[in-house]
């Protein structure tokens, strides 16, 4: 099915990156009235990559084809988010059978790592920078081959035609956006490592060098190469050969070196996993299994929420706040102490997800006090043979949602941790460090640590892309954010915003953020609710307001419509096209 290119775009996110093609900025009457099985629609986290999703869809490829060319051009334009050299995990939908599925492309463990990766030599763990900004952190990239076996499944379109606009792209030049000069600015490390110094910076005055500025064009040929190499031979191209070799010398170039070798990444396989999916009052939900903890937690937030009456409540009041934050402490009680590869730990998600389990964990919510620190449950009489670990995960990822003019959707969470990953660039991307969201320490008091370091292991991950369907099956929503730990809270209250408070999708991705990860409650500053504060200290709870840069995009269907939300906290934009 062929598509209009006179689509229309929306400035529903931050500001629009200098030099896009004016289509961007061209609106048609939002009232025009076609059926949303007609359109077909992208959000996603800048206006470039949205294009690109968009020219896929309108040659009339599927939501999947669309997914992999948004995340060829946001590694290029967005790297201090997402890229090759970091993972991802996709929940697809397709109409035709109303079925759900779930890739997993998080990066694994070098088969050489142990627990004592991220122990210095007096065996105390490392500071998490140091760890972060080494050859250590940097995991088996995911992304390529969760691409393939993605369009292995739902791809219309060659594989080949999908990363033309990124090569295209990556030659002619972007301009930097004010967001990823601001980062430049921010990040002290990265103008004293040469590949990324001599890519993102230039010469200063002083002898040293400042990130160059907002609206240059930056051009990657080497980043071109790659993907013409992926784009002609799949993802071989990527995990051996070349590019294999300029990853593996690149982590053994770092100080302190890693343990990546090509054996790890010859070896790494992307999976295709069941969906976790429970159901919320009329709908039913479904999110990423493990490794990533999102799509648990995030679901037992639902299910502990749905035993009150939070429509009655306004968005942002108090009461709301409290509750939220209530079962957020228990849920992550019991993510920290359970929830890891499932592919090494065994984990009851089945117990976590049962509806007598989270009735009785419902229980000990106390409407008007927080019981403070939660502890972890016993799902289905499980007696705990784990301690919790530390979660060090940063906010440094993208998330993008689509759906086809056939009515299938993606959403896609992709990172590569926090800002510019390992601060090591090969081959025109950028690395991930996301072996620092293992454990640093294996053990306590005799009893093991869940998502400790153990070879080929995939670290347990925060990411929690959703799929929302009514009671017959038939596609809802699809959202998603950026954040590290704090991702759960950001989609839960999304999530509450769409189905209880029948929020528009743009309304609920820009309300303003509170989070509990069973410790402090975070409130968002500049905004409403950090009013809040001294409500919330008189009921038990420790706040914090601070700033909390989610990077939330969603699509759904209210009324026959496709309505689409871009968080205005980054620079996302939502697109829709018309199918003739």
């Amino acid at each position: 099915m062929m598509g209009s290119i006179g689509w229309r775009g929306r400035r529903t996110g931050g500001p629009i990156v200098a030099g896009l093609a004016l289509a961007l900025l061209a609106a048609i009457d939002s009232g025009s009235g076609a059926a949303a099985e007609r359109r077909y629609m992208v959000a996603a986290a800048n206006p470039h990559a949205a294009l690109a999703g968009l020219e896929m869809l309108a040659a009339g490829g599927h939501a999947v084809d669309a997914a992999i060319a948004v995340q060829a051009v946001l590694g290029l334009v967005e790297p201090q988010s997402s890229g090759l050299g970091g993972g991802a995990f996709m929940l697809t939908y397709e109409a035709a059978d109303r079925r759900v599925r779930a890739f997993d492309g998080r990066e694994r463990a070098p088969l050489s790592a142990g627990p004592g990766l991220f122990l210095g030599p007096d065996g105390e763990p490392m500071k998490w920078r140091d760890a972060a900004l080494s050859g250590r952190s940097v995991g088996a990239p995911g992304v390529v081959r969760m691409m393939w076996i993605a369009h292995r499944a739902h791809g219309r379109l060659a594989w080949a035609r999908l990363f033309q606009p990124a090569i295209r792209l990556a030659r002619a030049g972007f301009a930097i956006s004010p967001r990823l000069h601001r980062m430049l600015g921010e990040d002290p490390w990265l103008a004293e490592r040469p590949g990324t110094r001599d890519y993102f910076f230039r010469a200063a005055g002083n002898g040293g060098h400042e990130p160059k500025p907002a609206g240059t064009m930056l051009e990657n040929e080497a980043y071109a190469a790659t993907l013409e190499a992926i784009a002609a031979d799949g993802p071989v191209a990527f995990y051996a050969g070349p590019v294999a070799r300029s990853i593996v010398d690149a982590v053994a170039a770092a100080s302190p070196p890693g343990g990546l070798a090509l054996t790890d990444l010859a070896l790494y396989e992307a999976r295709e996993r069941d969906p976790v999916c429970r159901p919320y009052r009329a709908f039913r939900i479904c999110g990423m299994p493990p490794p990533t903890s999102g799509g648990v937690t995030t679901l037992q937030i639902m299910g502990l929420v749905e035993h009150f009456d939070i429509a009655a409540l306004a968005p942002g009041s108090l009461e709301a706040v409290h509750l939220i934050s209530e079962a957020s402490r228990l849920a992550f009680a019991d993510r920290d102490l359970y929830l890891a590869d499932p592919d090494f730990v065994d984990q009851p998600v089945e117990g976590l997800l049962a509806p007598d389990y989270l009735a009785a964990r419902a229980g000990q919510i106390d409407p008007e006090m927080s019981t403070g620190k939660a502890r972890a449950g016993l799902p289905g009489g499980r007696r705990g043979r784990l301690v919790p670990g530390h979660d060090r995960s940063l906010p440094a990822t993208s998330h993008f949602a689509i759906v086809d003019a056939g009515g299938n959707a993606v959403s896609m969470t992709t990172s590569i941790e926090s800002a510019f990953g390992a601060h090591v660039m090969a081959s025109g991307f950028l690395l991930n460090n996301q072996l620092t969201d293992f454990s640093f320490t294996a053990a306590d008091s005799d009893a093991p640590v869940a998502n400790r370091v153990e070879g080929g292991k995939r670290p347990r991950s925060s990411m929690s892309p959703t799929i929302v369907l009514d009671a017959d099956g038939r596609f809802v929503a699809a959202l998603g954010s950026p954040g590290g730990s704090r991702i759960i809270g950001y989609v839960a209250r999304t999530l509450v915003a769409l189905l209880d408070w029948k929020l528009p999708m743009r309304e609920a991705v820009a309300l303003a953020h509170h989070v509990n990860r069973n410790g402090v409650t975070d409130l968002e500053e500049g905004t409403p609710i950090a009013a809040l504060e001294a409500g919330l200290t008189a009921m038990g709870h420790e706040v914090d307001v601070r700033a909390m840069t989610s990077g939330l995009h969603g699509i759904m269907i209210r009324g026959g419509r496709l309505e689409g939300g871009a968080d205005p906290r980054r620079e996302g934009v939502v697109l829709e096209g018309i199918a003739r």
